[in-house]
């Protein structure tokens, strides 16, 4: 385990139209602002995205199983936000949910907004931290410098 302490920056409260783009506009916003290290909230609804369900098998590195997402959902998650380079990279988990059923997934590409959503953003000041590609586990890994 690792760690390091760091201090509440700005808040950001956001609200994402039908039909945009959470992830790409998001990432907009980060760079726009410069913000280096976040945690956020997001609560509405996804018509659209591309999201991984788990590991095919318990494996490093693992094989990502991917699902399209096509209908609407509710959508509750959490993310965070660290860059590799000059990239923004957000992690974002959540909950999908479409007529009682729920899925836990990774939300990755694609992500089309249905009707709004909401996200609730926490800029984190004082951390001196990234996100690189880590070679051995397939996926960008949380680095403190």
């Amino acid at each position: 385990m690792q760690y390091t302490q760091g201090s509440v920056g700005r808040i950001f409260v956001i609200r994402f139209d039908h039909g945009e783009n959470l992830l790409e506009e998001l990432t907009g916003l980060i760079i726009k602002e410069n913000i280096r290290t976040a945690w956020f909230h997001v609560i509405g609804g996804l018509r659209r995205a591309e999201v991984v369900t788990g590991p095919e098998r318990p494996t490093m590195p693992p094989e990502p199983v991917w699902r399209p997402i096509d209908d609407a959902r509710e959508v509750v998650g959490l993310g965070s936000v660290f860059w590799e380079g000059d990239i923004p990279r957000i992690h974002l988990h959540g909950a999908l949910g479409h007529h009682g059923d729920t899925l836990c997934v990774c939300i990755r590409k694609n992500t089309e907004v249905y009707l709004i959503l909401e996200v609730y953003l926490v800029e984190v000041s004082g951390i001196a931290a990234h996100r690189p590609w880590y070679p051995e586990g397939g996926f960008n890994r949380l680095e403190f410098t």
